[in-house]
């Protein structure tokens, strides 16, 4: 199989106003890509854009709401005015939810699975199209850990993660002939501004960034299973631990999720 190149690619990349999405943008456009940065703060883009005008490649700003299906329909038309083809779309935007499925409403998993799950398969849909023109096309969906085993306080945002694991994996199979690679990578925590965006109940303000992995090294890695055309990767070793002890011995990871949370 031959490697995926970002010299000269064009790429979308959603949630890049900050942490792993900014990473990926900023990465990608300094070893040559065009990469149309995706996300609703349009000063944070701007501010992207203009911290690599020496850049090789570079950012093409667009600001708006990845829920609106007529911005989803902008950001395909902007990416077919760069080329017939698309190389490379980084499915990255999320918001959290944290804190007891008991004291969650209707509203907060509905915007969760919006966001998390509905946006971004939706964006693909309409980008098929063009990434079958490329003729080496990556889809790079960033999921969790947490899409591969549920914890407590997280029951929402779990559930969008296995449901992006679940698509990315029928995805992969459905495209297999087509030249169209489908690559999940799995972080765990994240030292990024994610929890600043969670949706979150007045007891989870102590969950922040504990042996948090930096949004620079979770875009290198990324960034190289993309290249690699890797099916999936698990990031972190205590994320690869929990998945491994999830996989192997399912009553013990339940007994230790349950008592530890």
């Amino acid at each position: 199989m031959v490697r995926w190149r970002p010299s000269g690619a064009t790429t979308i990349v959603s949630g890049a106003s900050s942490g792993i999405g900014w990473e990926i943008s900023r990465q990608l456009a300094m070893r040559g890509a065009t990469v149309i940065a995706v996300a609703r703060r349009g000063d944070r883009l701007q501010q992207l854009a203009d911290s690599l005008s020496g850049a090789e490649g570079k950012i093409v700003p667009m600001a708006g709401d990845l829920t609106d299906a007529a911005f989803r329909d902008q950001i395909i038309a902007r990416a077919g005015s760069i080329s017939d083809g698309l190389d490379l779309l980084v499915n990255n935007a999320g918001i959290g939810g944290i804190g007891p499925f008991a004291d969650a409403t209707p509203d907060r998993l509905r915007r969760i699975m919006e966001v998390n799950f509905f946006a971004p398969v939706e964006l693909t849909r309409l980008a098929l199209p063009m990434l079958r023109s490329s003729g080496n096309a990556v889809i790079c969906n960033v999921s969790s850990v947490l899409g591969h085993r549920g914890v407590p306080g997280k029951s929402e945002y779990c559930a969008s993660k296995f449901a992006i694991h679940g698509w990315s994996d029928s995805l992969r199979a459905e495209l297999a002939r087509s030249g169209i690679q489908v690559t999940l990578v799995s972080p765990s925590t994240t030292a990024s501004e994610f929890f600043d965006v969670a949706i979150e109940t007045k007891e989870s303000a102590s969950h922040r960034r504990r042996g948090a992995m930096s949004p620079d090294r979770v875009a290198r890695l990324a960034i190289g299973a993309i290249e690699k055309r890797r099916d999936e990767i698990v990031l972190s070793p205590g994320g690869k631990l929990l998945v491994y002890l999830d996989r192997c011995c399912p009553w013990l990871a339940n007994r230790l999720i349950a008592r530890f949370g």
